[in-house]
């Protein structure tokens, strides 16, 4: 099993009913990750895209509830270069948010801008030598697995991990737009 992301901060159920109540659902441009094609907007702060990729530069980060530490902590994201989604710009701060929806606003200097991505396929996926379906096999990763991108082609990324480098079906990752290319 894959060691967790993030820890909640608060009882498990009381945060199931205290997002519910508090969290208001994603907006579109939010919803899908990054395009590749024009961004929905650019950020007062960087004038870089949003939203767009990151990751966690440490193996800890407080969520908090808003731009500023006397917000209250609301997750605590503990695995190093795990990708996320910036939403929104305040001075130092980000919003950011997982693969699966949660976040909050984290300092910047606990981001970096190093591409990684996270396999979201429902089972174990095959890296391949190139970029085709029928190229050989050359490692086999779990989900939930965290890897550095090296490159996206069309439908098609390279990831490293673990040691192992290969390519496999973008639609198996979280932390790059669908139309997005790295090189």
């Amino acid at each position: 099993m894959p060691e967790p992301h993030r820890r909640p901060r608060l009882p498990a159920v009381g945060l199931a009913v205290l997002m519910a109540l508090a969290t208001p659902a994603p907006a579109p441009a939010e919803g899908g990750g990054t395009s590749g094609a024009a961004p929905a907007a650019v950020g007062p702060v960087t004038h870089l895209p949003l939203p767009r990729f990151v990751s966690l530069r440490g193996e800890g980060a407080n969520a908090r509830r808003g731009p500023n530490l006397d917000q209250r902590v609301d997750w605590e994201f503990v695995r190093r270069g795990m990708p996320l989604e910036v939403t929104a710009e305040y001075g130092n701060w980000r919003r950011v948010r997982d693969f699966e929806g949660q976040g909050g606003w984290v300092h910047q200097a606990l981001l970096s801008g190093t591409r990684t991505a996270v396999i979201v396929a429902a089972g174990p996926v095959e890296l391949r030598d190139a970029p085709e379906p029928g190229s050989r096999v050359v490692a086999v990763a779990e989900p939930g697995v965290i890897g550095r991108l090296a490159a996206c082609q069309g439908a098609w990324c390279e990831l490293s991990a673990g040691g192992s480098q290969g390519w496999l079906p973008r639609a198996t990752l979280w932390g790059v737009g669908p139309d997005e290319t790295l090189e």
